[in-house]
């Protein structure tokens, strides 16, 4: 980046730090002889006490930022609307770091139901959850966008395979409720499969780019569009209603409209709503759009750079990139070109950057579960968007193309033990603590090869001396005897034919018939020592007795390269 560029993304960091909480929810733009124009605080009172709320988008993305804070303010004043259900399938909370995010529904009497697949970010909510004033469910992304799309046809569950053998399943864990553990359980077994539910959606909210002065809703130039069309079916198909939240009004071009006048209720224009965490729409960032002529790596460096100054994402370490490189090896080797490819958040992130580097990511089709295709999935608080997208679908489809044809799904694991299971969805107790699984329990269900990401222990220390890995300190074991949660069946991934990795500093781990077997082992790693008396879980070594060792240039990056084998 130039001096010019970092100066420009500072500013404009600084200039989102010092105004994101600020908002005029009295802000009224109206259209004569249009009654659907009408401001934050209107619309919001048409929601009433009860209702099922949906909303669209995934991390900091798409977030109806006005119409919360409308719906906070109004119940502070008068206590209405209330008792609401509050429904997302992405993670859009902020940690209850940022102003302006679906947290900042959660009061006690405002929202006493909140049903999402991705937890973790939603703190207010799941204070909540804990201290016994709302219900948590928790249902895996996928399984959820498909049960929105089928109350848009009248439909009222789904029977599928996905989730058995994890706590999803409700033989093997809890099933949907997250507190109380005594709340209505929305997935029963029904024969080899199960079935799940959701309540009916009476109110959608969305945010979207633009409106003409009709009411038509555009989603040019957006970061995604995740469930927008979906919950606004949903809500219409069950006698509710849909409400726009958009940043400007154009003029009617009928061959861009994403969603027509008649689907909508409510259009809320507001100068300040975001493309994407920080930028507006009236202000967009090109490389968010299928329109862009950013280059990628021009993009990459932007973003990290916003993230890093953010402190949003981790400042990786020698010993990351090695582990990365590690990861993005064992891809290489697996894959093939023209692969449709999914990358998770963390880790994972960093593979994705090796393979775009490596010019791999030319040859296959990288997504985000937004509904995003092509380009390069936006690491961060940019997540769910990508740069230099190909094209934009909804949740739906895009999970509907996942069930079709997932090739492969590079993932990162709390904890994996001796049956091949993985944990990502519980990090400790109470749901302050809770995660959730968001799309995993949806793509390893349906990927063909699914490779696991994970630093060998918690804490501890591992250095790298020259092309050698070496463990300074031990830490806490993440390859355990048994996960605290299975999100992740390792059993059911081999009844259905699936190649599985575990990458980790000290090696790389295959499941097998056998077991979970070290199949590659780092340079300067004592197997014995730093793998088979470390770790808990039940470690199984080659019939032959001899682990092949990982090329020291991996460890080491001097002269690394990667390509399709």
């Amino acid at each position: 980046m130039t001096l010019f560029d970092k100066v420009s993304v500072l500013s404009h960091i600084l200039k989102w730090r010092l105004t994101w909480a600020r908002r005029d929810t009295h802000y009224r733009f109206t259209v004569p002889g249009n009654p659907k124009f009408m401001g934050p605080r209107d619309a919001v009172k048409l929601i009433p006490d009860g209702a099922v709320v949906a909303t669209s988008g995934l991390g900091g993305n798409q977030w109806t930022s006005i119409l919360y804070w409308s719906m906070r303010e109004l119940f502070e004043e008068t206590g209405h609307p209330r008792g609401l259900t509050v429904m997302a399938i992405g993670g859009q909370g902020s940690r209850g770091r940022v102003p302006g995010s679906i947290e900042e529904l959660g009061q006690p009497g405002l929202c006493t139901r909140f049903i999402c697949g991705h937890m973790e970010t939603f703190k207010s909510l799941l204070r909540l959850g804990d201290a016994g004033q709302a219900e948590l469910q928790c249902l895996p992304q996928g399984v959820m966008a498909f049960l929105i799309e089928g109350q848009g046809r009248g439909e009222t569950s789904l029977l599928t395979s996905t989730g058995i053998g994890t706590f999803m399943d409700p033989r093997v864990g809890r099933g949907s409720p997250l507190a109380p553990p005594t709340a209505k359980q929305w997935v029963t077994v029904e024969g080899a499969q199960l079935r799940y539910g959701l309540p009916p959606i009476t109110v959608a909210m969305f945010n979207a780019p633009s409106a003409d002065r009709e009411g038509n809703i555009y989603m040019k130039h957006a970061a995604m569009v995740a469930e927008s069309r979906e919950i606004a079916k949903a809500a219409r198909a069950n006698g509710g209603l849909a409400i726009a939240n958009v940043g400007y009004v154009i003029e009617k071009s009928p061959g861009e409209i994403f969603l027509p006048a008649a689907d909508v209720d409510a259009v809320v224009v507001y100068p300040r709503t975001d493309q994407a965490g920080s930028v507006r729409h009236r202000k967009y960032w090109p490389m968010f759009t299928t329109e862009s002529d950013t280059p990628i790596g021009e993009g990459v460096a932007k973003l990290k750079y916003a993230n890093q100054t953010l402190g949003i994402t981790p400042r990786r370490t020698p010993v990351d990139d090695s582990l990365a490189r590690l990861a993005a090896t064992a891809f290489a080797e697996n894959v093939s070109k023209g692969s449709l490819v999914n990358i998770g958040i963390g880790l994972p992130e960093e593979v994705c950057r090796l393979i775009f580097e490596a010019g791999l990511s030319e040859d296959i089709t990288l997504f985000t579960e937004s509904g995003v295709l092509g380009g390069l999935p936006a690491p961060g608080v940019f997540f769910g968007a990508a740069i230099c997208p190909k094209k934009m679908v909804t949740s739906a489809e895009i999970f509907h193309r996942c069930y079709e044809n997932l090739d492969v799904s590079i993932l990162g694991m709390l904890q994996c033990d001796s049956d091949g299971n993985v944990n990502v969805s519980k990090r400790g107790e109470g749901a302050i603590n809770y995660v959730g699984p968001g799309g995993f329990i949806d793509f390893t269900t349906v990927a063909r090869t699914v490779i696991f990401v994970s630093s060998w222990m918690l804490k501890g220390k591992i250095r790298l001396e020259g092309n050698a890995v070496r463990i300074v300190e031990r830490g806490k074991p993440k390859f355990i005897e048994k996960v605290d949660e299975i999100t992740f069946s390792g059993r059911q991934a081999l009844a259905n034919g699936k190649k599985v990795f575990y990458v980790s500093n000290v090696g790389v781990f295959q499941l097998t018939p056998r077991g979970v077997e070290l199949i590659r082992v780092a340079p300067g790693i004592d197997i014995q020592k730093d793998i088979l008396d470390f770790a808990p879980m039940r470690i199984l070594l080659p019939e032959s007795g001899k682990v092949p060792i990982v090329d020291p240039v991996v460890v080491s990056g001097k002269g690394f390269t990667l390509a399709f084998k």
